[in-house]
């Protein structure tokens, strides 16, 4: 259960006792909020945070929650954790950031895809944490993700990095087919490859309708052909795939 304080701060009941709001005007307190569709496993990791000092968990949601914007801007976090192994990795990271552009996002899943931590750090996921990894690591990390820092594990690190590097790359080059379109323009058209309708790609990335034929439009315009199925026959030519596909391609 949530409620809002009088500052519109998104709290779990009984999570914060009154020495904690004591602490809070002592300390430079890092806003904590966990995104994650494993309830009980968010409750017992909030409780355990909620002992640290220096953070302060401002609610929880899962992942598939249409009100998911909504609560990170009511909440104002400084760090938001997600796990993304019910959905697409960059997908989700860069909804979040775009809820939130100031916020860390920390993924914290039991997966260990490479693809996947791939994905995230190009969506701008400052760290990427195993949930084995214990609460003294992760309260490390957390901390230090509002300061500039990053962590991914060692080995998904390797691939993490040749991966930006792929994009630095490419992004020099600037000579591919679909480097004419904008990032939405991009998640648009590969909700087109993965064979979704305008509703459901609205849907997907928390935009309306008309939004999706307003990018839909124009990325016929860029890409200058007259049908969606000649666009998507170009985004398959130029190597873009859609989150969890596991072909040998590389999205930007």
């Amino acid at each position: 259960m949530v409620r809002f304080t009088r500052e519109g701060v998104l709290v779990q009941l009984g999570e914060v006792s009154s020495a904690r709001w004591r602490h809070a005007g002592a300390v430079d307190v890092v806003r904590l909020l966990m995104v994650d569709d494993h309830l009980m496993l968010a409750e017992a990791l909030s409780a355990r945070l909620a002992e640290v000092p220096d953070l302060w968990v401002v609610g929880h949601c899962q992942t598939g929650d249409p009100r998911l914007p909504d609560v990170v801007w009511q909440s104002r976090p400084d760090v938001i954790t997600v796990d993304v192994e019910p959905v697409g990795a960059g997908r989700l990271v860069r909804r979040l950031q775009e809820a939130r552009p100031a916020a860390g996002i920390v993924v914290l899943t039991g997966s260990r895809d490479a693809r996947q931590a791939v994905d995230a750090a190009r969506a701008g996921a400052a760290a990427w944490v195993p949930k084995e990894r214990g609460v003294e690591g992760l309260t490390e990390v957390l901390r230090g993700v509002p300061r500039g820092h990053s962590w991914y594990p060692p080995e998904l690190l390797g691939a993490v990095l040749r991966g930006l590097r792929e994009d630095a790359v490419r992004a020099g080059q600037r000579n591919g087919p679909l480097d004419v379109l904008s990032d939405r323009e991009r998640d648009v058209l590969a909700g087109m490859v993965a064979g979704k309708r305008g509703a459901q790609i609205a849907e997907d990335l928390m935009i309306s309708t008309e939004t999706v034929r307003t990018h839909t439009r124009s990325i016929l315009a860029k890409l200058r052909v007259h049908s969606q199925l000649e666009a998507v026959s170009v985004a398959c030519a130029a190597g873009l795939r859609v989150d969890g596909e596991a072909d040998g391609t590389t999205e930007r």
